[in-house]
């Protein structure tokens, strides 16, 4: 290793450290440990242009180990990104670019948002599909115009968490040889010593899933792992490169489970500038040579993206159509308008709604041309497979229909992954009640406000003979409580069409909840259930009596009570509440036009946990729910048996109204 190198990597040890020092939080000694593999990676075989982080062919660059943020804001300053050395002083302070964990709303350069462990190795799965599927679209001979690799750092942490297992056997099956993972194989965790609870041949493990294994015994020098890059850009797999390190290297914590989280301490930094030989005695400075060195890389980014538009003009015009395409399917937008094209809206009779959603799909499908996604081995169940467009695999990578497997946790990561990485509009698909395998990287979706579409059927009781294994009763309340994500249960199959246009349309994360059971058609529904909440069927009484309000199969009780109510003589609205938060985020005129203030007397019904209602139906309301779980019998046996019928709604409107 050159002196100058040396020195680098130094750069990259000490600033990390004293982040962490100054904020008297975060985690050194991964970033210390890892430097060398991420300086090989970064200043000699990464792709990139700090000049301008997003432009389309750059080498994504995914930091898997989320706590280590300190490493990465490192690379991002040593590399002239826009992140000032000011910066890496506020770590994890109010407002800075440096938060805890990486942000890629935040923090130019960061490609995704980590944190939780094993979401970012699935997230560069899924840039990885990405990468390969664009490739086979776009790529003509001679003009290479998809050519990069994903690249992630990855630690002991994403390798026990369950997500990684998934995503990576999946990874070796579709042989994404593209993928390159750098293993920071430290054997320290929070705890102490890995050989407490993680002893398995990490090796084997993923020979065993198709992956090509590379063993760097002494990672602390960047010179191996640079040559063990090379050999992987040759491979005809994915590739891990098992990297030996020594967490905290270089200061008295090294090796030490002390290293992981806490401090050095101002005793423990000054000790380890002494033993790196670090030249500056002011804390985060770097010698100018090392601008210098990370400013040739640089300018090395700026030829190759250079050279990249230069091929891309040549490409445009000896293709024109498919140049015009490319950017159709990077702009973000949709190539039709979907509120005047009628034949996107037109259904009749009764349908599930998950049948509804199939057929949109593939109404979609013939209109948004980067569409892709796929389900958890369930596509025939909740119609998520589109007709005609073929089976991504390692054979055909043009193919548009993911198979995923039985891995809940690693679909919904990778369809953040491929939305991360551009140009596609991805989708995944389920049974609802398996949700609960994909909330954290449903809930990374909607911390980075990815417009991610997630297709989840079999809604409820409705579900059946199944049981309550498969019968979501709490998951609804909980997915509501997310931030920044819509919710959207429809009554029928115009409202389902107005689920997928919204989340075809929206900033944001859409779950789009559907039935197993076949649902009635109403005559009020469609276009205005974009606005989360509206009057599907009113009353006789500009204000009426009592509200009757659900969401999905429970519409069809209300609308049944309200002719049963209307014989009493009492005159009944009733609303339909696909999306709550949609709903909540109308004027307040909207509000009150659908929900009138002076009516106090409502119910609410819903095959799942009271718990989203009351705001709606206030004290004076009632709201009927589930407040056990279900129950193996047919729908037709289970909703009288837990009061989710037309009589119920009856008794219950005229209750409020005593």
């Amino acid at each position: 290793m050159s002196k100058i190198d040396h020195l680098a990597v130094n750069a990259i040890r000490i600033l990390s450290a004293e982040g962490v020092q100054k904020a008297n939080s975060g985690h050194p000694g991964m970033p210390m440990g890892a430097a060398p593999m991420a300086y090989a990676l970064w200043a000699k075989q990464m792709k990139h242009n700090p000049s301008n982080p997003k432009w389309p062919d750059r080498d994504r660059f995914v930091l898997s180990s989320g706590h280590g943020s300190m490493l990465l804001y490192s690379l991002l300053h040593l590399f002239h990104y826009d992140l000032p050395i000011e910066e890496l002083k506020r770590f994890r302070q109010f407002g800075s670019k440096t938060p805890g964990h990486p942000e890629c709303t935040h923090t130019p350069g960061v490609e995704t948002t980590t944190g939780p462990l094993g979401q970012g190795i699935a997230n560069a799965v899924g840039m990885a599909i990405a990468e390969t599927h664009l490739a086979a679209k776009f790529n003509r001979e001679g003009f290479p115009v998809v050519d990069h690799y994903t690249y992630t750092i990855l630690g002991d942490g994403c390798m026990m968490e369950g997500v990684s297992h998934e995503c990576c056997s999946l990874a070796g099956t579709l042989k994404l040889n593209k993928l390159i993972a750098l293993y920071d194989d430290n054997e320290i965790c929070i705890e102490g010593s890995t050989d407490q609870v993680f002893k398995e041949d990490v090796p084997a493990r993923f020979r065993a899933y198709g992956w090509n294994v590379i063993d760097v015994h002494d990672a602390n020098c960047y010179v191996p792992v640079e040559a063990a890059l090379k050999v992987a850009k040759g491979s005809d797999k994915p590739t891990l490169i098992v990297c030996h390190t020594a967490i905290g290297y270089g200061s008295p914590k090294s090796g030490q489970n002390s290293a992981h989280g806490e401090p050095l301490g101002a005793e423990g930094l000054a000790a380890t500038k002494k033993a790196l030989g670090w030249p500056c005695e002011e804390p985060f400075a770097v010698p100018d040579e090392v601008y210098a060195l990370t400013n040739e890389v640089k300018a090395t980014g700026e030829k190759a993206e250079q050279a990249w538009l230069d091929l891309f003009a040549h490409y445009t015009e000896a293709y024109p159509e498919l140049a015009k395409e490319w950017a159709e399917w990077h702009s973000g937008k949709l190539p039709f308008d979907p509120m005047t094209d009628e034949a996107l809206w037109a259904f009749s009779g009764k349908a599930a709604t998950r049948n509804s959603s199939g057929e949109m799909l593939n109404r979609l499908a013939a209109r948004v041309p980067n569409l892709i996604g796929g389900s958890a081995d369930l596509a025939p169940s909740n119609k998520s497979n589109m007709k005609g467009k073929g089976d991504f695999s390692a054979e055909d990578r043009s193919g548009a229909n993911l198979h995923f497997g039985v891995r809940e946790m690693a679909m919904a990561a990778i369809t953040n992954g491929i939305y991360l990485h551009g140009g596609l509009r991805p989708y995944c698909a389920t049974f609802f009640v398996f949700s609960d395998y994909m909330k954290n990287a449903i809930r990374m979706s909607a911390i980075m406000k990815l417009p991610v579409i997630y297709i989840l059927s079999h809604d409820s009781i409705g579900v059946g003979e199944d049981g309550p294994t498969h019968q979501p009763v709490e998951q609804l309340a909980g997915l509501r409580a997310i931030p920044d994500l819509t919710v959207f249960r429809p009554a029928d199959s115009r409202e389902t069409a107005a689920g997928w246009v919204c989340a075809m349309t929206n900033d944001k994360p859409t779950l789009l909840i559907t039935t197993r059971q076949d649902l009635p058609l109403y005559d009020g529904s469609g276009v205005n259930a974009l606005k989360g909440g509206y009057v599907i069927s009113a009353g006789r009484k500009q204000v009426p009596d009592v509200i009757l309000m659900a969401s999905g199969s429970e519409v069809e009780p209300c609308v049944e009570a309200q002719k049963v109510l209307a014989e009493k003589g009492v005159d009944a609205r009733v609303v339909s509440m696909p999306a709550m938060d949609l709903f909540d985020a109308q004027s307040d005129a909207y509000k009150e036009s659908v929900l009138p203030k002076a009516v106090r007397a409502r119910v609410a019904i819903e095959a799942a946990s009271p718990m989203s209602w009351y705001k709606y139906v206030g004290l004076d309301g009632e709201v009927i729910g589930m407040t056990t779980f279900g129950a193996s019998a047919p729908y037709k046996v289970l909703f009288p048996h837990f009061g989710l019928t037309t009589e119920n709604v009856v008794e219950k409107a005229l209750n409020v109204l005593r």
